[in-house]
């Protein structure tokens, strides 16, 4: 054989070799993932944006867990557009949402957006089946979208929650309102139970009896950087969302990051939080 042929035989061989490894490093990797068409909606805290989502859902795309990421964007009075490509039966397929009223303190409107983004991914897709991820304020549209559908058979239902450095028991800083400031020497029984709630978390407690049994699995996430605090929300806040769900829940798990990546700003942006989510959502067991 010439030396051409043989050159030409050998790089035909290196492609070859190239393609089935990477076709089977590809099928391995995504295989270690479930494989369904629930719809995995992320949102954004306050004064931000679906850009502060970018971080996990790239994270999880890197992964294999799916090709499907689309965006959903929420007017101030709840009219929802969705952006990208999605076809009916996309296999783990992500959106992420966008507020444009994206310091609302009005948590009543947070639960009717998210209710609106998931009934015209309903309409439109055929989702009957969905897992939340919320960062800090994003977390009030999970509970608050139990609250208003938790009893409704009719809507998608929850099946899994990741709630990241959530404020479910307050804030504890100048400004915020009383209906949502932490209160004063607040502190948590075994069960998470606050010794003193506001309002606002009052208003919450009602989803110890609207989450459906046995439904939901929850991963509450939350950093400490000294202080049993993320530098924006103490860790007894955070912790608090126990008394509302675990009771119900199909599971209820808390991890807590520490470091200084586990600032509050910085936990969505944080690899081990990426692969913790990751393992969560979609990870087959």
């Amino acid at each position: 054989m010439k030396k051409s042929s043989v050159g030409i035989f050998l790089t035909v061989v290196i492609i070859l070799i190239a393609i089935i490894g990477g076709a089977f490093f590809h099928t391995r990797k995504t295989n270690q993932f479930v494989h369904s068409t629930t719809a995995t909606l992320f949102f954004h805290g306050g004064g931000s944006s679906y850009r502060a989502e970018d971080s996990m859902v790239n994270a999880a795309k890197r992964a294999g867990v799916t090709n499907t990421i689309i965006r959903a964007d929420v007017t101030k009075d709840g009219q929802v557009s969705l952006h990208g490509n999605m076809h009916r039966g996309a296999i783990n397929p992500i959106v992420e949402v966008n507020y444009e009223d994206n310091r609302q303190l009005d948590f009543n409107k947070h639960g009717k957006y998210a209710t609106n983004v998931a009934k015209l991914l309903q309409k439109q897709y055929g989702i009957k089946k969905i897992n939340m991820v919320g960062h800090s304020l994003g977390n009030i549209s999970i509970i608050y979208y139990m609250l208003q559908n938790g009893k409704n058979k009719h809507m998608p239902q929850l099946q899994k929650q990741v709630d990241i450095a959530g404020h479910f028991g307050g804030l504890d800083f100048a400004g915020i309102p009383d209906a949502i400031k932490q209160p004063a020497g607040m502190k948590l029984n075994a069960q998470g139970k606050p010794n003193h709630m506001n309002a606002t978390y009052r208003q919450m407690t009602a989803a110890r009896k609207i989450y459906p049994q046995n439904q939901v699995a929850v991963l509450n996430i939350y950093g400490d950087i000294g202080n049993h605090t993320d530098g924006r929300v103490t860790n007894v806040s955070s912790r608090s969302l126990k008394y509302l769900v675990a009771s119900r829940a199909k599971s209820y798990t808390e991890i807590k990051f520490t470091g200084k990546n586990a600032q509050h700003s910085k936990l969505h942006e944080n690899a081990k939080v990426d692969r913790a989510l990751i393992k969560f959502l979609w990870q087959k067991n």
